[in-house]
């Protein structure tokens, strides 16, 4: 089994689609005016628009509803993304903080209220965890 991408489901895919632009950099692939991609080396954020989930069965995916994942991007600095972010985004859950585990974490969340973090190692142990 390989995880492939993490979809989110949202009334607004433009909007949605051109936060993540910001944030990451990447731009997305559109396969339809409903359907996006962030496609990064380790992974594929996935977004929907609320009109592909009868797709799958009405009512099995609500937007701006989620209270219990936190998508995660690896990045060079993490402090230097907080100076590029912070005019942007509208709500930091906080600033950068080194972890107990070892990773500098900035946590904010996306105009759906999804939670973000990027995140720098800055320990070795960290650091080794994510190395080549």
């Amino acid at each position: 089994m390989k995880l492939v991408s993490i979809r989110l489901i949202t009334d607004d895919i433009q909007r949605l689609v051109s936060f993540y632009h910001h944030v990451t950099g990447v731009e997305a692939h559109w396969a339809t005016p409903d359907f996006a991609e962030i496609v990064t080396p380790a992974g594929t954020l996935a977004i929907g628009s609320t009109r592909t989930v009868a797709l799958f069965a009405a009512g099995s995916a609500h937007p701006a509803d989620n209270h219990t994942a936190i998508i995660e991007f690896l990045v060079p600095d993490v402090d230097a993304d907080y100076r590029r972010l912070r005019d942007t985004v509208e709500d930091f859950v906080n600033e950068p903080t080194t972890m107990p585990w070892g990773n500098r974490s900035l946590l904010f969340r996306d105009p759906d209220g999804n939670l973000i973090n990027l995140f720098t190692p800055v320990t070795v142990q960290a650091a080794a965890k994510f190395a080549g």
